[in-house]
């Protein structure tokens, strides 16, 4: 059967059509309880809490009707793909205030339609993050095979005051000339599928699922490779990012249909030492960011962060064989044991997840469903140990 790994699998037609934005009542009754904190959203991804207090979220929006078949390489499409895809301009970010007011931050980012109709869902803006109190998007939607040739995928600089926004870092175009060491033909997104973003030691992080690397960004728009981690795992679907003490921790989607528990965290350092010299010729790591430690047993990895009881919580999009479905999502942490425990339960294709300066949980539930159907739930979650 044909495995599927780039992010526009991220969202089954099949699963679609059943998804309601209503909580069930099996969520309702499990603990923690979910206060839904928002709903009506169009694809919500990431989020991420500015120095306003509001809770900022990036939606992917509805995509678009724009082709470009016959003017660049394409998507691939079935049976090789989800492809064609059709663009617009229909991604947004928006906000939700403290009294739970949800209002337009920014709008007209590209965004596309994933298969024939949209069979595949849309994928837009991914993800938001500050900056030394600046604003950044990450554009997951652009780029002529995504059927948006003037609006690339890349980093943009957002003026929370009036909406305007500017492209920054064109990561599209960087990655036809920095291609990844394994890619996969009959997988491939030639524009990126950008996911997940931080801001680490004064510069964007962003990692590139599709094409398998982690990429940092400056301010300026320098666009440089942190690691390249198809090089060393192939074609795993790397998601998801978040740092800690000097370490940067990745979580990855893996291919389509899930096989539960073969997603997995690496661990990645810097190391300059010379420790692997003795290794048989072509097996030596290459300098600079390395994969130190992997731990499996997760799956469909979505979204990564800290807690603030310290312990790595993991959002995982679908936790069953086959496709995802709903019901199926849930929040994950790993204890001091190294055990896996299941913290939230019953979420429907959840795509972010961040804790807020009040030390609860938000989720972007729905995030991979229907337009309108998106929800950001909060949990408030007791300690780990």
């Amino acid at each position: 059967m044909k495995l599927i790994g780039s992010l526009s699998s991220l969202i089954i037609a099949s699963a679609a059509g059943s998804f309601a934005p209503a909580i069930s009542m099996a969520q309702a009754a499990i603990e923690p309880t979910p206060f839904v904190l928002a709903s009506g959203l169009e694809g919500p991804r990431g989020l991420r809490f500015g120095p306003d207090g509001y809770l900022y979220v990036a939606e992917a929006g509805t995509g678009g009707t724009n082709s470009t078949i016959g003017q660049c390489m394409q998507v691939p499409g079935p049976p090789g793909g989800p492809g064609p895809d059709t663009g617009g301009l229909t991604g947004r970010i928006s906000k939700i205030s403290p009294s739970r007011i949800v209002t337009t931050v920014a709008s007209g980012f590209p965004s596309v339609t994933i298969g024939p109709g949209g069979a595949n869902g849309t994928i837009g803006v991914a993800d938001v993050v500050f900056l030394d109190g600046d604003l950044y998007a990450l554009i997951g939607g652009g780029g002529c095979s995504h059927g948006n040739p003037k609006n690339p995928s890349g980093i943009a600089k957002v003026d929370v005051k009036t909406g305007h926004w500017h492209l920054i870092a064109d990561i599209g175009a960087w990655l036809k000339t920095h291609p990844a060491k394994y890619e996969s033909a009959d997988d491939f997104e030639p524009d990126g599928t950008l996911y997940s973003l931080i801001a680490h030691d004064g510069k964007l992080l962003t990692v590139e699922p599709n094409h398998g690397q982690v990429i940092s960004v400056t301010r300026s728009g320098e666009i440089k490779q942190v690691i390249d981690i198809s090089a060393s795992e192939g074609h795993i679907v790397p998601t998801s990012i978040a740092a800690r003490n000097g370490f940067l921790f990745v979580g990855n989607l893996n291919l389509f249909p899930i096989d539960p528990q073969w997603a997995r965290i690496l661990t990645i350092s810097r190391s300059d030492q010379d420790d692997f010299d003795n290794l048989p010729p072509g097996l030596q790591p290459e300098r600079g960011q390395r994969i130190v430690s992997s731990k499996a047993g997760f799956t469909t990895v979505v979204a990564v962060d800290f807690g603030p009881d310290g312990l790595l919580y993991v959002l995982e999009l679908s936790d069953g064989a086959g496709f995802p479905a709903p019901g199926l999502g849930k929040v994950v942490r790993v204890l001091h044991s190294g055990a896996i425990e299941d913290v939230v339960t019953n979420l429907s294709v959840p795509a972010g997840m961040i804790f807020g300066p009040d030390h609860r949980l938000y989720v972007s539930n729905f995030g991979a469903a229907p337009a309108g159907a998106g929800q950001v739930l909060r949990f408030d979650i007791a300690p780990g140990w």
